[in-house]
């Protein structure tokens, strides 16, 4: 396997003459947690639906574990150990917080495709649920209708799903946006106890949060990329904090 999770070279997405991402490089290492910010309108989510094969690039190359992917469909990058969340929360809210986990967890086994039966699980599948719900802070939550959830609690859940097929990286856009102060603390704490060798990138606004989540911090701006570095060098990088950080604050 290779060192890397994740390379993009060259990565181009284009909606005819608008480039939505413009050559975008980088390379992430296993088990590391990146960050990508920038202002709205940078290309973060669009950058997000091309490594996760919902927009492939118009040009480029995504390569996942040394495998290139540019024109891999969604379902078999998920099945080789890419998942994700979304800005906007995508679930069954009347069903259980189990059940929406248990669909989940089908979605990547031909089982979904049955007809009749139920949503039965096996043992080991029933571990990989209750794991989720627990590392994703939902265990005793299991029997809740979704609907009866806070919206915080709903952020957690989306995370569960995304957790129950065991991935080796997870891309997160915008996990603590509309929540509360008390619940990004919880998502915060949720994302620090994630197992370091399971590679995390994530799209976030709450710069605070970020920095000191992260091991490196991408910036794109336009489209393209604008700085990268640690978060101590993206805090004091000057272009950074002029269109982004700095407006940020005001």
């Amino acid at each position: 396997m290779s060192d890397s999770a994740l390379i993009l070279e060259n990565v181009v997405v284009a909606f005819g003459a608008l480039k939505a991402v413009n050559n975008v490089s980088m390379n992430i290492a296993n088990g590391e947690r990146r960050a990508i910010i920038g202002p709205n309108g940078a290309g973060k989510t669009t950058l997000f639906n091309a490594v996760t094969g919902l927009f492939p690039p118009t040009s480029g190359k995504v390569v996942f574990e040394g495998r290139d992917m540019s024109r891999t469909p969604v379902h078999k990058r998920a099945r080789l150990g890419m998942s994700r969340t979304f800005q906007i929360t995508n679930l069954f809210p009347s069903l259980t917080v189990r059940e929406n986990m248990v669909l989940a967890l089908l979605g990547n086994h031909p089982r979904k495709y049955v007809m009749f039966g139920g949503l039965k699980v096996s043992e080991a599948e029933q571990e990989q649920i209750e794991s989720a719900l627990t590392m994703s802070r939902l265990l005793a939550r299991g029997d809740v209708a979704v609907q009866e959830l806070s919206y915080g609690e709903q952020r957690q859940l989306e995370m569960a799903m995304a957790l129950v097929t065991q991935p080796r990286m997870l891309l997160l856009d915008e996990p603590a946006a509309g929540l509360s102060p008390a619940e990004r603390v919880i998502v915060s704490d949720i994302i620090s106890s994630l197992p370091r060798d399971l590679t995390i990138v994530l799209i976030e606004h709450d710069m605070e949060l970020v920095l000191k989540l992260v091991d490196y911090v991408t910036c794109l701006n336009n489209g393209e990329l604008l700085a990268a570095g640690t978060p101590e060098e993206i805090s004091a990088n000057e272009h950074v904090r002029d269109v982004y950080l700095g407006k940020a604050r005001e």
